[in-house]
Order: C-alpha cells, then sequence, then structure tokens
C-alpha cells in the first residue's frame, strides 16, 4: 500500500501530525508517500507576510527527507474563494495531477486530506478508485472570513460527503461532523516517543519556580489571565517561548520572561526546565475545537498543567495532573495546586505508551 497526503502544513515546518501519520504509515506498510504541501485557499492579507518570516524561523533547522518520501507544493494563484478559481487554477495542477494519476496506478493507494480545498476536491474526483480519508485537525472556516469563509465551508462539506472515512483530532469536531455522517472517529492527538528527552521527574526544589509556555502566541493567547497569574506568583517567573503573532500588552508584570521560537528538540529540552506547563488560550471560535499537542508533551514530561477551560481541554476536569481555569479568580489556588503535584516515573511512562502517535494510528483501523 501507498499514500499521497495532501497537507494541511509544509513538510518543513514544525513536526505536526501530519508528519506522525506519514512516518507512521510507512513504518507500518514500507509503502512510499506522495506528500503534496498546502497553497493558499483565501485570498492574502497584509497579516500573512509577518506570519510567513515567523514560520520560517520557526521551521525545522534541518529538512530531512527520506527516500521514501515525495514532496510537491501546487502551483496556484491565491483566488481560491472565487466560484472560477478552479477552472483557472487547474491549468496550473495539470502537471502535478497527472503525476498522482501515474503514482496511484501504481499500487493501491490511500488518499489523506488534511485540510478542504478545490485541489483536494480535484484529486479525489480523479482518483476516485482510492479509499480516501478526511482528517479533521481543525475548524478551518474559523480562521477565514467573509467570501473565504463562506467558500471554506462549502468546500468543507462537500469533501465530507465524498471521502470513505472522517477522522477528528477533537471532541467537538466528531460532535460537527457526526450530524452529517454516523461514522465519524475520535483520534485525539499524540506523541512521539522517539523525541521525547530521557525521563527526568521534576524536584521542585528551586525556590523561584517556573511557570511556562512553549507555543505561538496569537489571537487566542489569553494575556490577561497570564498577567493575573504574573501578578498573584510574584515570586515566580512565567516564561514564553515561541513566535509572537498578536500585540503584546505595552506594560507587563517584570517577572513574565519572552523568549524567541526553538525548534522542537530545542522546546522539549526548555520544558523540562519548567514547574508548571501552561496553556493559557481564550475561549473563542478558533480554540472551540483544538486538542493542544503540548498537553501530552507536558505530561510526558511530568509536567503539572494549568491551563483555560478551552476546547479539549474542559473535557480534562478529573484528568490526573491537570488544573482546568474558569477565569481570573481561580489562577492563583490552582497555580499553587499545580505547584505540590508529583508523578511517579510509573505513571509518566504509562502516559507516554498510551499516547503515543503509534497508539493513536494503531488503534484508528486505518490499514
Amino acid at each position: 500500500m501507498q499514500l499521497i497526503y495532501l497537507s494541511p502544513v509544509p513538510w518543513a515546518s514544525f513536526a505536526q501530525r501530519p508528519h506522525k501519520f506519514v512516518e507512521w504509515f510507512h513504518g507500518r506498510t514500507g509503502g512510499s508517500v506522495f506528500w503534496v504541501d498546502p497553497y493558499p485557499t483565501r485570498f492574502p492579507l497584509l497579516s500573512d507576510f509577518q506570519q510567513f518570516i515567523g514560520k520560517a524561523k520557526a521551521a525545522r533547522d534541518e529538512v530531512f527527507i527520506p527516500a521514501w518520501l515525495n514532496i510537491i507544493k501546487p502551483v496556484a494563484l491565491p483566488i481560491e474563494p472565487l466560484p472560477s478559481s478552479g477552472t483557472v487554477n487547474i491549468f496550473l495542477w495539470r502537471r502535478l495531477l497527472q503525476e498522482l494519476s501515474v503514482f496511484a496506478a501504481s499500487g493501491e493507494t490511500l488518499l489523506v486530506i488534511g485540510k478542504p480545498s478545490i485541489f483536494a476536491l480535484t484529486v479525489m474526483d480523479r482518483l476516485n478508485g482510492c479509499r480516501s480519508i478526511y482528517d479533521v485537525m481543525d475548524d478551518f472556516p474559523s480562521f477565514y472570513s467573509g467570501l473565504s469563509r463562506f467558500a471554506m465551508q462549502q468546500r468543507e462539506k462537500a469533501l465530507v460527503r465524498q471521502v470513505s472515512v472522517i477522522l477528528t483530532s477533537s471532541t467537538t469536531l466528531k460532535h460537527r461532523w457526526s450530524i452529517f455522517r454516523n461514522d465519524v472517529e475520535l483520534v485525539h492527538n499524540g506523541l512521539d516517543l522517539d523525541i521525547l528527552p530521557p525521563l527526568r521527574l521534576c524536584s521542585h526544589d528551586n525556590e523561584r519556580k517556573v511557570l511556562g509556555y512553549v507555543g505561538t502566541i496569537a489571537a487566542w493567547f489569553d494575556w490577561e489571565w497570564v498577567i493575573v497569574l504574573a501578578n498573584v506568583r510574584p515570586q515566580d517567573i512565567v516564561r514564553l517561548i515561541g513566535p509572537v503573532f498578536s500585540t503584546v500588552p505595552a506594560v507587563l508584570p517584570q517577572n513574565i520572561e519572552i523568549l524567541p521560537p526553538c525548534n522542537h528538540q530545542a522546546a522539549l529540552l526548555a520544558m523540562q526546565e519548567f514547574d508548571v506547563g501552561l496553556i493559557p488560550f481564550k475561549k473563542i471560535l478558533l480554540t472551540e475545537s483544538v486538542d493542544p499537542i503540548k498537553y501530552y508533551e507536558y505530561r510526558a514530561l511530568g509536567l503539572p498543567v494549568l491551563s483555560t477551560d478551552f476546547g479539549e481541554m474542559a473535557l480534562r476536569k478529573s484528568t490526573d495532573g491537570t488544573y482546568l481555569s474558569r477565569g481570573v479568580e481561580d489562577v492563583g489556588e490552582l497555580a499553587a495546586l499545580a505547584l505540590q503535584y508529583h508523578a511517579s516515573s510509573e505513571v509518566i511512562c504509562k502516559f507516554r505508551e498510551f499516547n503515543s502517535w503509534k497508539s493513536r494510528f494503531d488503534n484508528a483501523g486505518i490499514i
């Protein structure tokens, strides 16, 4: 068996669910993978240029391309929201569509789509004999506005009607698409066990604790919550690591550190310096469907997690080592409780194994 993967993120980006899926697939089948990088599916915005620079800095330092992987990026004009965009762009896709057809004809092929687009629908029409999966990782229309949002909604519904299988990364996404189909499967995000640093139990011996966050700081980041946390823990450090795509408040408590983005391995090592892992996201449409990978990474390192109660996190109220904040009023109390938490090596090892990407995809019955 071989795989065509239409990815929502470039291969050269920070390794995420799509990268882990194709690595798992090749490990399980030994089959070749044809990876298609994403192209613009909405009109361009000025902010795209800032994000392009930030994402380029956050990309993997050395992009390794294994021999079993072929990568290509479709050439497309950024006009997809327009009804006629497919007619225009298909001329630019002719060679790539032919390559995909030849690849699929060479053996049993699984088609996985990570993001709705006219290109994805066109590939499905061309390869209608292939089994297909839509792996829903986000509420994609919520990232768009105006005509772009409407166009994305229509393409996603068309995709859902046509694919063989639908996987979702969060309970909210599963519920949303279960209205249209009764075979939607929940496959949470997970962990890459191969890149986790050796287990090192947190001692909490330092007088000055580090409450840390690693990830993108954008519209969903709750600055008010973070500032309150810093003010109620003035003796401790609130350390934020990652690219910044939103306005930082002009005045911040002196114990808030903002550090630049780093590669994944360095990020995991930085997390080991934390006493508590933070996930301070606003409860908005953008975060309603999110199952944050950083939750699994924090817990796999033995860290307690202090998070706002958004998305999939809101369902983890009774989960070991997880402290959910309903608002700024409970931040101080929950931070104190989180700092008292200690995980045993046995608990951490079980968490790692149960939540590995291998375990996730093996149990999904994909192949």
